[in-house]
């Protein structure tokens, strides 16, 4: 099985959005992902758990992780998420950038374009390495 590491420095939006939309659409037996952030906030920043609500994805009480070496030795692809010079570099790992902007503080209607942003990269990601 393949395990996608999504990873923004706070693991409080971005990472946090992609995450939950690969393991909703993934076929389970192919593909999981999980997610961490080099910086790990309090928590999922609120504007993040309403737009993901919206969807039916409900993100209220997923804690925000570090990345660690031995989390990152879970993952055989990493995708960071717009952190530039905090963005890990892990050894091994195929790495993707997807450049995002940070949906911390912004309004209601520009979170959910990153949202919906988001989906769309996870959804190419997903069909293009045959994981849906």
């Amino acid at each position: 099985m393949v395990t996608v590491l999504f990873a923004c420095v706070h693991n409080a939006g971005r990472s946090q959005m992609a995450a939950a939309w690969f393991n909703k659409m993934c076929d389970r037996t192919k593909a999981r992902a999980i997610s961490a952030g080099t910086q790990p906030g309090e928590h999922v920043h609120p504007e993040v758990v309403q737009v993901m609500r919206e969807e039916g994805i409900d993100l209220t009480g997923v804690e925000p992780q570090f990345l660690s070496a031995e989390l990152a030795k879970q993952a055989t692809l990493l995708v960071t998420m717009g952190c530039g010079d905090a963005c890990p570099y892990v050894p091994g790992l195929q790495k993707l950038d997807w450049p995002l902007s940070d949906p911390k503080g912004q309004s209601i209607e520009i979170v959910r374009t990153i949202r919906d942003e988001i989906r769309a990269r996870v959804t190419g990601l997903a069909e293009k390495r045959n994981w849906i």
